[in-house]
């Protein structure tokens, strides 16, 4: 079975190289709004640069899962290779985890530009503990926006995928209070962004690297509710799946 996950994860990822500009795409916006937005007003302060920083890693795992189990899933749907795979002896577990192993991957690839970017133009800086625990959470943090995406992958074909991608990224990452810092945002957003997954997110990441920020204990539930939310989706929408090809 490990074997088999490497296989599919090495053929998977050599597949999306081919495509430079998806490899590119997906860690464009992190970096561009770090350079556009973050350099320029908050680099020189550390406490605002720290906050906006982890922002944009927030947000980056949020695209690169969005759009990477969303749209990659439902491409994958539309193929030949994909039923005959899942009808083969091993089942369809090796080739989901090592599309699982891509996207981690791609994961990191997105983040890199960002750290990057802080460490070398602004004045963001965490202990190395915070570091650490950064990266666990972010790790943490992939799960809802992995099944949400496999929850769009399973369930929508490959066009309305793409644009049901396209048009959540951008209002979760608003909605959660990604694009400003806290406090910042306007009054209505302040309220909604704790219960929605991209700002239960990105207080659990702000409480690890900010000294001082508090845990948010409801931002937390409400992230725990949603990734249990999209699984159930998730496994429905794969059942479902399944049921309309080999049922």
């Amino acid at each position: 079975m490990t074997t088999l996950t490497l296989t599919h994860a090495k053929f998977s990822t050599l597949e999306l190289f081919r495509i430079p500009i998806a490899v590119v795409g997906s860690a464009f916006w992190p970096a561009a709004s770090m350079l556009a937005f973050v350099v320029p007003f908050a680099g020189d302060d550390p406490v605002a640069s720290t906050f906006a920083t982890v922002s944009m890693i927030t947000f980056a795992v949020m695209n690169t899962n969005l759009f990477q189990y969303g749209i990659g899933v439902s491409e994958d749907r539309a193929q030949p290779w994909d039923p005959y795979v899942r009808t083969l002896p091993a089942g369809a577990t090796p080739r989901f985890l090592g599309r699982i192993l891509t996207g981690l991957l791609m994961m990191v690839f997105s983040l890199a530009p960002v750290v990057l970017i802080a460490a070398l133009f602004t004045e963001a800086t965490v202990s190395p503990a915070a570091f650490v625990g950064a990266i666990a959470v972010c790790a943490l943090i992939s799960v809802p926006f992995i099944l949400m995406g496999l929850s769009i992958g399973y369930s929508l074909p490959q066009k309305a995928a793409l644009v049901v991608a396209q048009i959540l990224f951008l209002p979760l990452a608003f909605g959660g209070g990604l694009l400003t810092p806290p406090g910042g945002a306007p009054g209505f957003i302040e309220t909604l962004a704790p219960f929605l997954p991209t700002g239960g997110a990105a207080r659990l990441m702000w409480w690890v690297t900010v000294d001082g920020f508090p845990f948010d204990l409801k931002a937390t539930l409400a992230l725990l509710g949603w990734t249990v939310l999209f699984g159930i989706v998730a496994v429905w929408a794969y059942r479902r799946d399944e049921g309309r090809r080999f049922g």
